[in-house]
């Protein structure tokens, strides 16, 4: 990672994945959970052989138990539930999370760890490393993007080539309107969601001619035969910075805040299109989330492509495909910040 992390973005870095973590689990944590879920599932055999044998009690269950609810407040499970250690675990994780929520002190930190733990936006930690499917991050977007996640120091402090100050997290980077990989991240996640279509047996096209919104820009895509309800699907793609200025009031609340106002604005470009197509806005936002209607589109497109493939599994390499362009191209937009000397 070549990052230095404080406590707390160690903290954050222990919780599983899809809790906005790395799933680097500390084993004071795991331990008490793990054993508490062994010895309930064991725990009338193991009386018997212990009465048996004339043996005392075992007191390490209740030596255990002492230990696991040191983390919180919650009730031990009962009966079958506790024989699986997810029963355990979860109350523990939990605890983490609402403290590391509770001990942020910017409205940035609170948005970066609702976003990262939103459904799909950490899809790129679950991807297979394989360069010819696209899948592959090289050691300095792994560091980035991890730096993002957890809000650690990735650079030093110092002027953006636009002029603007730049933080050691380099967040900058990501609204920066001179940014170099903005118009890249659009027309790589634009020609994923064309080339999935096509892969679907959805004949597509890029920006189609003739067809416009009300600005006069024609849209991203548009599907040549019926999508929905008898209407062709028109697409447009957006990315919106989850930590910019302009934004942090809905992220601080909700994740994908961002991404639903980007939906709502899309939208109101697209009247004079909505009584004759099926128009579908895809808001991203940089740290991951995506707003309901563009994660309805990839769920649906998912479906398509595994009912023509066969393989169950064309929604999850959809989403990673998409989550792994993000980060590339946010390191891409990271690079791009600083000014040369030369």
């Amino acid at each position: 990672m070549n990052c230095h992390l404080s406590d707390i973005q160690w903290s954050q870095a222990s919780l599983p994945v899809q809790m906005g973590g790395l799933g680097i689990r500390l084993v004071s944590q795991l331990a008490p959970s793990a054993f508490l879920a062994s010895a309930m599932g064991t725990r009338e055999l193991q009386d018997q052989i212990l009465v048996n044998c004339g043996s005392p009690a075992d007191n390490s269950i209740s030596n255990a138990l002492v230990h696991w609810s040191s983390y919180h407040t919650s009730p031990a499970p009962l009966g079958p539930e506790a024989r699986k250690q997810r029963n355990w675990d979860n109350p523990v994780l939990d605890a983490v999370k609402s403290r590391l929520l509770e001990t942020t002190t910017e409205a940035s930190d609170r948005a970066r760890l609702l976003a990262v733990s939103s459904p799909n936006s950490s899809d790129w930690l679950h991807a297979l490393p394989i360069a010819s499917c696209g899948l592959l991050l090289d050691d300095e977007a792994v560091r980035v993007a991890i730096g993002f996640r957890l809000g650690a120091k990735v650079c030093e402090p110092h002027i953006c080539v636009c002029g603007s100050q730049v933080d050691a997290r380099g967040l900058h980077c990501l609204s920066c309107k001179r940014s170099s990989g903005r118009i890249s991240r659009h027309n790589n996640i634009n020609d994923i969601i064309w080339r999935s279509l096509i892969k679907a047996g959805v004949p597509a096209r890029k920006e189609p001619v003739g067809l416009s919104r009300s600005d006069g820009k024609r849209p991203d895509g548009l599907t040549l035969i019926p999508w929905c309800s008898g209407r062709c699907a028109v697409w447009d793609v957006t990315v919106v910075d989850t930590l910019a200025k302009s934004y942090i009031h809905l992220t601080i609340s909700t994740f994908a805040g961002a991404a639903e106002l980007a939906d709502t604005r899309k939208m109101s470009k697209y009247q004079n299109l909505a009584s004759s197509y099926e128009v579908i806005p895809v808001a991203f936002e940089t740290m991951g989330p995506i707003n309901s209607t563009g994660a309805e589109f990839i769920r649906v497109l998912g479906n398509k492509m595994a009912q023509r493939s066969g393989d169950p599994r064309e929604t999850g390499f959809l989403w990673q495909r998409l989550s792994i362009a993000l980060q590339r191209f946010n390191a891409v937009c990271f690079r791009g910040c600083f000014v040369s000397d030369i």
